[in-house]
């Protein structure tokens, strides 16, 4: 196997059962599907479809549920060796409305939140590029204490951070502990993607995506790429650039359910190649634009310059 690693994503890998009609809430949802899920392990999936070295460190329970996670990964050539069985809980899962919006949606959490800090090598830092996270992860322990030290020891290597700040109260209900978490790994000068319904969440009203922007950016953030689904998205680096990008006009066949984690895996291959701030933010709307207009799973491999 080679051993190149881009970037290390640490976090939850879970199943997403998915309703299979559209209907906004889930008690209005009669069937469902069952898709590979969690916020890094897709980000994850998409970076290898991009052809990035991406080592995935997450949890999943020693049972059929969690060889079928790990099986979908190894599909795409995905590195799997840093996915732990567990013996002690049963893989998570995920039920969700299948939405053109923000899905409606139960956790039920179980070896996702089983990370440790041994999980997560000196030997890969060393190797990384990019360190990445969500809020998602970081909130349950043991894996919150794990991520942290981790990011820690990243940035003690020089690898830049990233986190998506998909904080949502039913999945992290101490809104105290919360933020004091976000505002410790943004000091760590995180590439950051958050969007306008994760803002309202975060700072508990509504709130104009400048004001947003630039109280992430106080906390110590590299740039904030803030993201308005429709409406498309806005970049804003400590370093003064100040990007806006309309999002493309295309039919919708799939859902919005990954549609965030297309884009910041846009991002982030754009980003380890190198490319402007410009041209990143317009992968990350090429993919975006490609899971929603994709019924089912992506390719196994995409080339954005071809789309």
């Amino acid at each position: 196997m080679d051993h190149k690693v881009e970037i290390i994503v640490v976090g939850e890998i879970l199943v997403d059962l998915i309703g299979h009609e559209i209907r906004e809430e889930i008690f209005r949802t009669h069937s469902f599907r069952r898709f590979q899920g969690g916020s890094p392990a897709n980000l994850a999936a998409n970076l290898c479809r991009l052809g990035k070295k991406v080592h995935l460190v997450a949890s999943v329970g020693n049972d059929g549920l969690g060889q079928y996670l790990v099986k979908e990964l190894e599909s795409l050539k995905l590195d799997t060796t840093g996915i732990h069985f567990r013996a002690t809980a049963p893989t998570s899962l995920v039920l969700l409305s299948r939405s053109h919006g923000t899905p409606d949606f139960i956790a039920y959490r179980e070896a996702d939140r089983l990370i440790y800090p041994e999980d997560i090598t000196s030997d890969h830092l060393r190797k990384a590029k990019i360190y990445h996270t969500t809020c998602f992860a970081l909130s349950k322990q043991p894996a919150q204490h794990a991520i942290l030290n981790g990011a820690k020891r990243a940035r003690d290597f020089d690898v830049q951070l990233s986190i998506d700040l998909n904080y949502a109260p039913a999945i992290w209900p101490d809104h105290e502990e919360a933020l004091q978490v976000i505002k410790e790994y943004c000091l760590l000068n995180p590439l950051v993607k958050v969007s306008r319904d994760d803002c309202e969440r975060i700072f508990e009203k509504k709130i104009s995506e400048e004001n947003a922007i630039q109280q992430i950016l106080g906390w110590g953030a590299k740039l904030v790429c803030f993201t308005k689904g429709k409406e498309g998205s806005h970049l804003v680096a400590a370093s003064g650039e100040n990007i806006l990008l309309s999002a493309a006009s295309i039919p919708i066949l799939g859902d919005a359910t990954g549609a965030g984690d297309a884009f910041w895996s846009g991002f982030l291959a754009a980003y380890l190649d190198g490319k402007n701030y410009q041209i990143a933010l317009e992968d990350a709307s090429k993919m975006a634009a490609l899971k929603l207009s994709t019924d089912g799973p992506l390719p196994e491999k995409i080339k954005l310059e071809e789309t």
